[in-house]
């Protein structure tokens, strides 16, 4: 009897403290999201999940994104300042790193719309350890990767999601 009513006890003090607890939504610096204030979405890419990608067909080998801001922000892109390119792995930190650095000079914007275009020979050229070959298997699609740094005609600098481009024959 005496276990028993030590075991109501707790329980009542554990339900008890569940509902005493008041969640104020004030959350650190590490537990919140990092969306951009300007949101920039890729207008030629779909996405199936979380990162936007295209198709690039291996014979022909173009590789263009098209990136975009809302027109109602009162912001323009002056323009695409870095690109890193490489693996599925590249994170934001990539565009930091000379050696993962695609452009070598920034790539105007054209009002809230810029356009980065290269070619699979061009990639292939600068990272020769990233494997482009298409994959046999549907299930499981070759892709590689690009991160850009966009700059704004005020100067700040927006960091989209990385765009994958999958290599299909």
């Amino acid at each position: 009897m005496k276990k028993t009513l030590i075991k109501g006890l707790f329980l009542a003090v554990v339900a008890a403290s569940n509902f005493a607890c008041e969640d104020d939504l004030v959350y650190t610096d590490l537990i919140q999201d990092r969306r951009p204030a300007v949101p920039v979405t890729y207008t030629n890419a779909t996405t199936f999940g979380f990162n936007p990608f295209i198709e690039v067909s291996a014979a022909a080998g173009q590789i263009s994104y098209t990136l975009s801001i809302p027109a109602g922000t009162g912001r323009t892109i002056r323009e695409i300042t870095t690109v890193a390119g490489g693996g599925t792995g590249i994170n934001p930190g990539t565009l930091n790193s000379a050696a993962a650095k695609f452009n070598t000079a920034p790539i105007p914007g054209s009002g809230t719309t810029a356009t980065f275009t290269t070619t699979l020979a061009a990639f292939r050229a600068k990272y020769p350890t990233v494997s482009v070959v298409p994959s046999t298997n549907p299930l499981v699609p070759r892709e590689i990767a690009f991160m850009f740094r966009i700059t704004l005609d005020d100067g700040s600098e927006i960091i989209p999601v990385q765009a994958r481009a999958r290599i299909i024959p």
